[in-house]
């Protein structure tokens, strides 16, 4: 059984435990946007010290938020559907297509599709 079998089961299992990843996903987006707006003035002194360093420093310490809400996301999201379901799949409709009505028509269906898996 791989891992994404097991944290599906896991979480179907206890449901809490993805509804609080999801909330910490929030919360963490939420959070890095409030301390951004509040420590402005600091943070464009600090890079003004020494940008090319500091600039590196903010951009993976961005990078490594982004990745943890994106993975909270995943571990929130991850709940159990149809046991023959395999964790990777995607709708009908994400498939590409050929002209850009083609594409729009398929993003519909997908976005459709996604909508009615969440409920």
């Amino acid at each position: 059984m791989g891992i994404c079998k097991k944290v599906r089961v896991y979480s179907s299992h206890h449901e809490w435990v993805g509804n609080s990843f999801s909330l910490i996903a929030v919360a963490l987006l939420f959070g890095t946007v409030w301390a951004t707006l509040q420590y402005y003035e600091d943070i464009s002194g600090w890079l003004a010290i020494d940008a090319l360093v500091h600039t590196s420093f903010l951009v993976a310490a961005l990078a490594m938020d982004v990745l943890l809400i994106l993975a909270m996301l995943a571990l929130g999201s991850a709940r159990a559907g149809e046991e023959d379901e395999s964790c990777f799949t995607t709708f009908r409709g994400r498939r590409g297509g050929g002209s850009p009505i083609d594409a729009i028509r398929n993003w519909l269906l997908h976005m459709e599709n996604v909508g009615k898996k969440h409920r």
